[in-house]
């Protein structure tokens, strides 16, 4: 038992890591009611990335499950209510590609529903339709950017939660292959299924998004943090713009689907 005390006062005496934050920002505030017509919104910031980057000029809204430093978080719920002190990686990423975060958008409490009413914030009209359901959890991304306040959102996805509220909004939502975009900094729900993407207004706005985060190692096995830039999706991204709307569905979530390549989920609102 010493020898295991020992150990544990070792461990106690390690400085905890301490994370540079690289882009200035302050901490933002909760909007006001007329700024906030989808009640899609958690908390304002206004935080710009690289003077230059593929994301220049784009706005983005990140699902407040992931880690913004200096900026509350709750994820969607009252018992989860902290300031995180680091960036998620693809925080850290957006910044770098030019991004300018607008802020964090609502989620479901803890992000267990595929309906929009469950957050502590109330719940999430549909842009289309303000009396309708916005779909969960990734309730607040779909709704910025279908009612047009940002060009981008991230959602994070475990059993639907980006391709739900994509499909409900009528906007463009991924669900990446597992693994190829960096999870480190995301509140976790279970890491065989944790899932982060984009959610955009175009195929090509999406894989544009999607290049940014996506890194694969040395070993040609896709990382959740280190390795090197992929940039395949470049190829996705050229193709996009010319691959008809009308072809781009949602498809039935099978287990073969779930072990399938990337799928881009579009349809029209419901």
């Amino acid at each position: 038992m010493e020898g295991a005390l020992n150990s544990w006062n070792r461990l106690d005496r390690m400085p905890e890591p301490n994370l540079p934050v690289n882009y200035p920002r302050k901490p933002g505030c909760r909007p006001a009611p007329e700024d906030n017509p989808f009640n899609a919104w958690y908390y304002k910031v206004d935080i710009q990335g690289a003077d230059s980057g593929p994301l220049h000029g784009k706005t983005v809204a990140l699902k407040d499950n992931i880690a913004l430093a200096g900026v509350p978080m709750m994820n969607g719920s009252r018992t989860l209510q902290y300031t995180p002190e680091f960036d998620a990686t693809v925080v850290t990423r957006i910044l770098e590609a030019g991004g300018h975060i607008d802020g964090k958008a609502v989620c479901e409490d803890l992000c267990l529903s595929g309906a929009s009413f469950t957050s502590a914030t109330g719940p999430v009209l549909n842009p289309h339709d303000g009396t309708r359901n916005a779909g969960g959890s990734s309730s607040g991304s779909a709704a910025l950017v279908a009612g047009n306040i940002v060009d981008m959102a991230l959602g994070g996805d475990q059993g639907g939660s980006i391709r739900m509220p994509s499909s409900w909004c009528g906007i463009v939502g991924l669900k990446p292959t597992h693994g190829l975009v960096p999870y480190t900094g995301i509140c976790s729900m279970e890491m065989t299924l944790d899932h982060v993407g984009p959610m955009t207004r175009t195929v090509s706005d999406c894989a544009q998004l999607l290049e940014v985060f996506v890194c694969m190692p040395a070993n040609g096995l896709a990382g959740r943090g280190t390795g090197r830039r992929w940039a395949g999706s470049a190829h996705v991204r050229t193709h996009a713009r010319t691959y008809p709307r009308t072809h781009i569905h949602t498809q039935t979530h099978t287990r073969a689907h779930t072990h399938a390549c990337t799928h881009v989920h579009h349809t029209h609102t419901h």
